[in-house]
């Protein structure tokens, strides 16, 4: 996480900034505010902005979870400010080299982020409270509030050219952090195994607040019987998930799948799960049982 905010930092202050072009979500909110008031204080907006989302997340996701996202800003935030003490010398150049070289880099150091099991980008939060309440993806959400973002920029300082420069970086940093997180997509399936899996399944749903559902399995070669656990996630809650698994049986054996769609009827998404408590009854709808 450290890691990855160096680097996101080190593209913004050095690519991004002396160019006029900004990122999306909070972190562009930041930058244009920086633009108008002064770019040492960028940490500061950095963090201002960041703090409705982060409520909001302590709200829905959890409290691990808020307390990486906090991680994740401050050291980002840290890293903004000392960056000029570090590197004086800016990037000017070519606009297509600043927009490749510096979407790259960012969208590495955003990726690591991300991998990490956090973010830095306030939209991200506000993505998956959406995508459980409304069924739209977090991607949806967070593409509407960067146009939003992008749009803002041209209007505050009448010149459309680094918005439209700023949103062709942002097609950079996006195929470059998913390149980073290698697969880890807005939602995923998991199955667990594990002789310990109701004292697991019970963690999941109480220290998570995940639904899930436990179907019985048969041992190939031993011919045991054994539970399955069946969970859906959200990409920035896997590590979490992950931890919490094994903190319990460092032999489970755990399954990752990408989805590319959840729905149950007319609700889709992992909300829909959580009202009924588990998807149970959308597994005895798929297996006829």
């Amino acid at each position: 996480m450290f890691l990855g905010s160096f680097i996101a930092a080190f593209a913004i202050k050095v690519f991004f900034l002396p160019n006029n072009l900004i990122d999306g979500g909070t972190v562009g909110l930041a930058m244009i505010a920086a633009r108008a008031f002064g770019s040492n204080l960028l940490p500061l907006f950095l963090l201002l902005f960041n703090i409705p989302f982060i409520y909001l997340a302590y709200r829905h996701l959890g409290r691990s979870f808020v307390i990486q996202i906090i991680t994740a800003v401050l050291s980002f935030a840290f890293f903004l400010f000392i960056m000029p003490h570090i590197i004086a010398t800016p990037f000017v150049g070519d606009y297509l080299e600043v927009v490749v070289i510096g979407g790259a880099i960012l969208g590495v150091g955003l990726g690591i982020i991300i991998r990490g099991g956090s973010c830095v980008d306030g939209t991200e939060i506000l993505g998956i409270i959406i995508n459980r309440k409304q069924g739209f993806t977090v991607g949806q959400t967070v593409f509407f509030c960067n146009i939003l973002v992008f749009g803002t920029a041209g209007l505050v300082f009448q010149d459309w050219h680094p918005p439209l420069l700023s949103l062709i970086a942002y097609i950079v940093v996006v195929k470059i952090m998913d390149t980073v997180i290698v697969g880890l997509d807005e939602t995923k399936s998991v199955l667990v195994i594990s002789s310990k899996y109701d004292e697991i399944a019970k963690a999941v749903m109480h220290e998570m607040g995940l639904g899930l559902t436990i179907m019985y399995g048969r041992g190939g070669f031993s011919g045991a019987s054994t539970e399955i656990l069946y969970i859906i996630i959200e990409r920035l809650q896997l590590a979490d998930l992950k931890n919490l698994i094994y903190g319990i049986d460092h032999d489970a054996f755990i399954a990752i799948e990408n989805l590319h769609e959840v729905s149950a009827g007319k609700q889709s998404g992992p909300m829909a799960f959580r009202k009924k408590g588990s998807i149970h009854t959308l597994a005895k709808k798929v297996l006829g049982k």
